[in-house]
Formats: structure tokens, sequence, C-alpha cells
């Protein structure tokens, strides 16, 4: 999975109805572009590519009266809904995910229900088990890499990373149930998109030629 497909449909959802350059700013807003793909180009491109798609709609705005090329705004479909909500819940599961892919998943994890984003945590949690008693079938931890020449410092590095990351969202569920975070139905939620106008402390100063579009 591409992190920035789940990026671009998550952000134009919080917004509602927002141009490409908002969704660009937002993304460098989170960080993003430091910690995934989401560099302006594979922002515009992939903007584009989904409302080919039907999963968002392209509004073309007239000029503000300050002047300006007129820009296109875009909003998510129920096929887009549909589609932002499997990446969101895969990208939760999958405990082979990349870090890009899981960080996104988490930034928009709040867009569940509470008692759902619990059970697919337990679920990646299940997934990460399983993966590491098939691997120690054929490496003990206990007994140290060197077993197995330097190519054990590898399988070494898998099974500590597996373990880490079971530790990881385990502490997140226990997080969440104990009343942490505002998820979906629960009332106003965290406002993580900045406003028309607001400065950006983060952005990157880099211009694009989509950012005009």
């Amino acid at each position: 999975m591409s992190a920035i497909r789940l990026l671009v449909l998550g952000a134009v959802r919080q917004h509602g109805r927002a141009h490409g350059y908002q969704v660009r700013n937002d993304l460098e807003y989170w960080g993003a572009h430091e910690w995934s793909n989401a560099k302006p180009g594979s922002i515009y491109h992939a903007l584009k590519q989904m409302a080919k798609q039907g999963l968002l709609v392209a509004h073309e705005v007239a000029p503000s009266t300050a002047g300006g090329p007129p820009r296109t705004e875009y909003e998510i479909t129920g096929q887009g809904t549909e589609e932002f909500l499997a990446l969101l819940r895969e990208a939760i599961t999958s405990y082979d995910q990349k870090m890009d892919v899981l960080s996104a998943a988490i930034g928009f994890i709040v867009d569940l229900e509470r008692s759902e984003a619990v059970e697919l945590l337990r679920r990646r949690v299940a997934a990460i088990e399983a993966w590491r008693m098939a691997v120690t079938e054929h490496y003990t931890p206990e007994d140290g890499p060197e077993v197995l020449g330097h190519i054990g410092e590898i399988m070494h590095l898998w099974v500590h990373s597996a373990d880490a990351g079971a530790a990881w969202t385990r502490g997140l569920i226990a997080r969440i149930e104990g009343g942490a975070y505002t998820f979906a139905g629960e009332g106003e939620p965290f406002v993580g998109v900045l406003g028309e106008g607001e400065e950006n402390p983060y952005a990157t100063g880099v211009p694009d030629p989509g950012d005009y579009h």
C-alpha cells in the first residue's frame, strides 16, 4: 500500500472540500513530507488520479477577487470514503506495513469508532505474534544471533522489531481503552488541519507548479 493515497484521501475528507495546495499544506503541517513520499508532485498527481477514478470530485473554482489563476477544489465521494476506510483498516491490522503507512493510519485512527480501533489493533498484535512464532520455529532469540553467524543479526533485528511493535500496539490499546482521544461519534474531534489562510510553521516554502492549480 502507498501512504500517499491514504494521506490525500484523509486530508480531503477532513476539510470536506480542499484545493491541492491546502492538502499539501496539511501534509507538511503533519510532517508527512519527512516520513513518507508525500512530496508536492506526488500529492497533485494523486489528486488528479483519484478524481479520474471517482474517489474525488474536482470542482473548478473561479479566481478570487484579489486575482490569480483559478484553482481546482476536491471533494471526497462515497466511493472515496469507502476506499479511505478500507485502506485505514488494512494499514492498522497488517503487521508488515511500512512505517509511513502505519504512521498515516495512526494519524486517522480517530476517524473510526473507539471499539473498532481497539479491535483492529488487537488483530495487529495477533498477526505480529503469529509471525514471530513462525520465525522462532527456526531461530531461538534466547540463544543469541551468533549461532547463525552474522546472518543471525537479520533474524535478531526482525524479532526485536516485532517485539517492539507488539509492545507499542498494546500500549496504544491500553491508552485508547483508558479513554484517550476523541473517536468518531464521541463529540468534537481534534482539529488537525489548517484553516484557510492560517500560517503553517512547518511548511517547506519550496514552490511547486501544482500549487497554483
